[in-house]
């Protein structure tokens, strides 16, 4: 107390004592300058920046403003001073332990006392600190608290916080009770604070916030729980729950709910230990389960520059840590997502305590809604951290809804004109056996791809609560089902083609071609789609959860479109090659002109092809490859969307003997026409009429 009393007599007095003359001269020096930057009380911040000129990534540094140590740093960008690190801080280890009395004379003299005056010492290092409290007040960590939540939330406080809690961790005396974890976790709150946000990228050490993380996981896996299941925190920023678990416990559950901000609807988490796991466990034994939630953690983590992210990742749920005994290796979570657009995908992820960053290897997703995400993840004791991410696959751009929307509505328009034309023309234009399967294909891929665009625009229409219901199941069936019939009337076709080619002395049968077609062109999709709904749809993993469309997350059921759908583009493929070198006919002393027919006449059966053998569906390889650039999803979109038209281009009006077929279809109708009117005006029919 004597000590104290000489310090506050220092601080009022300072002019008349010589308490002045124990200060290094440079220091004052120093802090003179603050006299001129004067800032809001407190804040840390400073009302001017830099008086050098602004030069393209130069740097520059001025003093906090009163009260505080450190200084602000700002780079040039774009001819403007901003922002780039900060170190003001109020707090000290000396500041921390200060009677509240001292204190409050202090901070009710220090608005007209220079800073210099206030620091006697040179600050003592925080790795001290655990010593003081454990001295202090070594039951609850109580004696720190009101001067932390007292103080601001610059970027330097928050480090030295950060550094303090780091510490208490790390240099512990005696055991974690559940009230210092209570003082620990007030503590850890108010830098946790929505208002502190905006001040954690200034900080210089980019690892602060993986630190954090760090250091209140590292604790919470000392604490003892003394009841069998208790909520041990229960703050605005982190809440912490814990259990007694064994053997023979049942499936256990942690739930939360919190407000990510104060504009926001509290976000639901959900942590499940599932049984397998808990059989796991040493018969007889009994061990704690413990989780922590964090709502604003996800926006302060600080990721390194990856090479191979061009964007940042949003976490898009709470960050949910786990403590569980070291047995346990797999366990379930449940995100309601912050952000509900129906575009919005979702990615699980760990955060991996050593590399400092998301790692999306050690979870899988089960179940993606609109509002949700379940997954499954692995727990390590460096994977103890978990949340979601907006996936970088989705591509939230309208310019594709608006090329789906339009290119569909072309196609079907443009199919269903090809099939007038072809019922038309058909008797004029199968006149063999090759040439009569040939417009059978046509036929029937334009029939395949109208009804499947049908159901196509249909699934796409339904709601999330009607998806849930066998209206869902039955589109996607058929959907499936006449998708793959495309495929495979495309892959027929292309058969044929080589069939023209190779077999020349030797004709099959029409009969038997067209029983081989129709075996191809349905049966084969009838069976795919049949046996993937009944073994999926049993588990309720046949349709996905946002969509009428076919599973991926759950059963991977969509690789019953996929792979016979890429197989059918690869055989196709090698059609394509194939007649394109048939094509080529090698001829002795060919003049330029007849080179450059050949490479026309090959161009065209590729256009020509490329559309009817399906061969546009090989861009959905490309998209499938994470961070894939918006372009080729319109590419895709374009090219399939407008598959109809393509057809009927290229399939129907660029055939010259449909062309000839209408011009005589057209020929004989304005024939017939003719000797109609020609009838109707000759003397004959006139005097019929005259007489009636």
């Amino acid at each position: 107390m004597k000590s104290q009393a000489t310090m506050i007599c220092c601080v009022v007095f300072f002019l008349a004592t010589e308490c002045s003359h124990h200060r290094p001269k440079n220091h004052i020096k120093d802090r003179a300058k603050l006299q001129n930057f004067e800032g809001k009380p407190g804040t840390g911040r400073i009302q001017e920046k830099c008086h050098e000129p602004c030069l393209s990534s130069t740097n520059c540094s001025q003093p906090c403003a009163k009260h505080f140590r450190g200084e602000i740093g700002f780079i040039c960008h774009q001819k403007k001073w901003q922002k780039s690190t900060e170190t003001c801080t109020s707090l000290s280890v000396e500041t921390l332990f200060k009677d509240s009395n001292a204190a409050l004379r202090l901070s009710v003299a220090a608005p007209s006392i220079p800073l210099p005056i206030l620091d006697f010492r040179a600050p003592e290092p925080v790795k001290s600190v655990a010593q003081r409290i454990c001295k202090n007040c070594p039951h609850d960590y109580a004696c720190i608290i009101d001067v932390v939540k007292s103080s601001e939330t610059t970027s330097g406080n928050i480090a030295f916080i950060v550094e303090l809690l780091k510490n208490i961790s790390t240099d512990l005396c005696g055991g974690v009770t559940r009230e210092k974890m209570k003082s620990y976790s007030e503590v850890a709150n108010h830098i946790l604070d929505t208002a502190a946000i905006s001040n954690w990228p200034f900080i210089p050490d980019k690892n602060a916030s993986s630190n954090l993380l760090q250091s209140v996981n590292s604790f919470a896996s000392q604490l003892h729980i003394r009841n069998e299941s208790e909520d041990i925190v229960d703050e605005l920023f982190i809440q912490m729950k814990g259990f007694h678990i064994n053997h023979n416990t049942t499936k256990r559950s942690f739930n939360f709910s919190m407000s990510v901000d104060n504009t926001t609807e509290s976000i639901l988490g959900m942590i499940e230990i599932p049984r397998q796991e808990l059989h796991k466990l040493p018969p007889g034994d009994t061990f704690r389960a413990i989780s922590i939630a964090f709502p604003t953690l996800g926006a302060i983590l600080k990721e390194p520059h990856l090479p191979n992210e061009s964007v940042s990742r949003p976490i898009n749920g709470l960050v949910l840590s786990v403590i569980l005994p070291e047995t346990m290796k797999e366990i379930l979570f449940t995100f309601e997502k912050v952000n509900k657009s129906r575009s919005t995908r979702a990615q699980c992820v760990g955060w991996h305590s050593q590399k400092r960053m998301w790692d999306k290897n050690q979870c899988k997703k089960m179940v993606d809604t609109m509002d949700k995400v379940k997954c499954h993840c692995n727990y390590t004791n460096v994977m103890m951290s978990f949340s979601i991410l907006m996936s970088p696959k989705s591509v939230s751009d309208k310019a594709l809804d608006y090329i789906t929307g339009i290119g569909l509505s072309i196609s079907i328009l443009s199919l269903v004109l090809c099939l007038i034309i072809e019922a038309t023309v058909w008797s004029r234009v199968v006149m063999t056996e090759i040439s009569y399967m040939h417009h059978v294909c046509i036929v029937n891929i334009a029939v395949s791809l109208l009804i499947a665009n049908v159901w196509f625009i249909i699934g796409s229409n339904f709601t999330i609560k009607s998806q849930e219901d066998n209206w869902c199941v039955t589109v996607t069936f058929f959907s499936h089902f006449f998708y793959l019939s495309l495929f495979f009337w495309m892959l027929f076709k292309a058969l044929l083609i080589i069939y023209g080619i190779l077999v020349i002395f030797r004709r099959m049968m029409k009969s038997h071609m067209m029983v081989i077609g129709f075996a191809i062109g349905y049966g084969c999709p009838l069976v795919i789609a049949v046996t993937t709904v009944a073994i999926t749809e049993p588990q309720k993993g046949y349709v996905r959860c946002d969509a009428c469309w076919l599973n991926w997350d759950n059963t991977k059921a969509l690789f019953a479109f996929v792979i016979p759908a890429l197989v059918i583009v690869a055989v196709n493929l090698l059609v394509v090659l194939v007649v394109a070198i048939n094509t080529q006919r090698p001829s002795i002393g060919s003049s330029k002109s007849q080179d450059m027919a050949i490479i026309m006449r090959i161009s065209k059966n590729v256009a020509i092809l490329t559309p009817l053998l399906g061969l546009t569906w090989g861009f959905g390889i490309v998209i499938l490859i994470e961070e894939t650039s918006l372009i080729f999803h319109i590419i895709f979109a374009v090219l399939n969307a407008f598959q109809g038209f393509f057809i009927l281009l290229f399939g129907t009006i660029m055939d010259h003997k449909i062309r000839d077929a209408l011009r005589m279809r057209m020929s004989s109708l304005k024939g017939k026409s003719r000797a109609a009117e020609n009838a109707s005006l000759s003397p004959t029919n006139g005097s019929k009429l005259m007489n009636r």
